[in-house]
């Protein structure tokens, strides 16, 4: 047991790690250090690795609303804080909680079948073929484009903005802008258009023109549906997450830092 608490403040960790060699050790790491329990009595997960293993966790503990923790033992840690297994229990207690709340994706392909899916970065639309995509964007009801020919088009949460979205050109959302991000992918028509800034509550429907020579899949973080026609996206407020963060890694500074990059 480790002396940073006493034993009654102890939160019930569970410890989940990628893959990876540096990840494996440290999981094994702090398996000898501290007391952790199986994922259905935690109280707290512990995440090792980098931000697509963190992704991964979210997902996986949706159902339980867990709060997170992550370490960074991965090649981006973005969404980590710094690897130091010791006086773990103390930087828990003193963590700062950052709640996000995910996207969902409604998808219909060409068979008329229906993807759900959630999405804590974006849900990106991308061409399938050589072929550019052809698509139609209505927001809240009303077609704000009536074609854009490009390789896709994603939409960001605040916390996805700095991630493919960033990529793609699109802005750097501060977390409580209250804001998404709809950002084009190498648009060709029209040439100009840089993408939008949406209220969160926004509801966007994406339509695939010219399916059959243009087809198009739609991704949710990792969820990926094939040959839709149409995608329907909005914020769902009534899901939550919870990622905790050492005052000196502070989400929403680094967010904010990312703006004033060099």
């Amino acid at each position: 047991m480790s002396a940073d608490r006493p034993r009654a403040a102890v939160p019930r960790l569970t410890v989940v790690a990628a893959e990876t060699e540096p990840a494996q050790q440290a999981l094994a790491e702090l398996h000898r250090l501290y007391p952790c329990v199986a994922p259905a009595e935690a109280e707290i997960v512990v995440s090792l690795g980098g931000d697509g293993f963190m992704l991964e966790t979210l997902h996986r503990f949706l159902p339980q609303g867990l709060p997170i923790y992550g370490m960074h033992r991965g090649s981006v840690g973005f969404l980590m804080n710094t690897y130091r297994p010791e006086k773990l229990f103390e930087r828990l207690s003193a963590a700062q909680p950052v709640v996000l709340h995910p996207l969902a994706m409604t998808a219909c392909n060409q068979h008329g079948s229906l993807h759900r899916a959630l999405a804590f970065n974006e849900v990106s639309l991308l061409r399938e073929s050589r072929q550019a995509a052809k698509l139609r964007i209505t927001v809240d009801g009303v077609v704000r484009l009536d074609e854009l020919m490009a390789d896709g088009i994603l939409l960001a949460t605040p916390v996805g903005s700095t991630a493919y979205n960033l990529s793609a050109h699109g802005p750097i959302i501060p977390l409580g802008a209250g804001v998404l991000a709809l950002t084009p992918i190498s648009a060709f028509r029209p040439r100009r258009w840089r993408g939008a800034l949406l209220r969160h509550e926004a509801h966007v429907r994406i339509d695939v023109l010219e399916s059959d020579k243009r087809p198009v899949s739609a991704v949710a973080d990792f969820t990926e549906a094939r040959d839709v026609v149409s995608v329907e996206i909005g914020e769902k407020r009534d899901i939550s997450m919870t990622l905790l963060f050492d005052h000196d890694a502070n989400l929403e500074e680094r967010v904010f830092k990312e703006q004033f990059a060099t």
